[in-house]
């Protein structure tokens, strides 16, 4: 399958067809967006940033234990290209993966996956649960309440904006803005 054949609407049928979870769902739309709003930050292809955005995670409703691994399985069985199965595989380096991130791509996906996760919990908390007033200093101050979101690993984005030669303020700045432009998808549009 080449990258033309390659669309969203099959990329987004894909994930329906392995994820249920509205909460999985919509941390798939929020890590699309970022990948996508990344992908124009490098002047990078918008499209397959934004595909393995949203494809990060296929497999890991239906199987947890196997997550990253069995991602392999189900997109080589549909003739993806190594290209996109390699940079979902590697988003959980350390984690569930040996597959280590080597290309830009694989690095933003790395780092912004645990990040969007951050900021959803810091905005929900905010009176007007919206990302769309959301400032990167409140991010900030929830990171380094350990007990905040206490499942989100800040050591992988610490590391992932190191392997980006990136501050993590701006990663975190960038992050946020990237999730702005699909606030209404993901819920984060509040009441403002």
């Amino acid at each position: 399958m080449e990258n033309a054949l390659i669309n969203r609407d099959e990329a987004y049928a894909l994930l329906k067809e392995y994820n249920k979870s509205e909460s999985l769902i919509t941390h798939a739309l929020a890590v699309e967006a970022v990948m996508r709003h990344f992908a124009e930050l490098f002047g990078e292809d918008k499209e397959k940033w934004g595909i393995i955005g949203l494809l990060h995670d296929l497999d890991y409703e239906m199987y947890p234990n196997e997550h990253c691994k069995k991602v392999r399985e189900i997109l080589e069985e549909r003739g993806w290209p190594e290209e996109y199965i390699h940079a979902i595989e590697s988003h959980g380096w350390k984690l569930c993966s040996d597959v280590e991130p080597v290309h830009k791509m694989e690095k933003v996906l790395y780092t912004i996956d645990e990040l969007t996760g951050l900021i959803t919990a810091t905005a929900l908390m905010r009176p007007s649960k919206s990302i769309l007033d959301l400032e990167v200093k409140s991010v900030k101050k929830k990171w380094k309440q350990k007990s905040f979101a206490a499942g989100v690993n800040r050591d992988v984005i610490s590391e992932g904006a190191e392997l980006l030669g990136m501050d993590l303020d701006k990663v975190i700045e960038e992050t946020i803005i990237g999730m702005r432009n699909v606030a209404d998808e993901i819920g984060l549009k509040g009441n403002l």
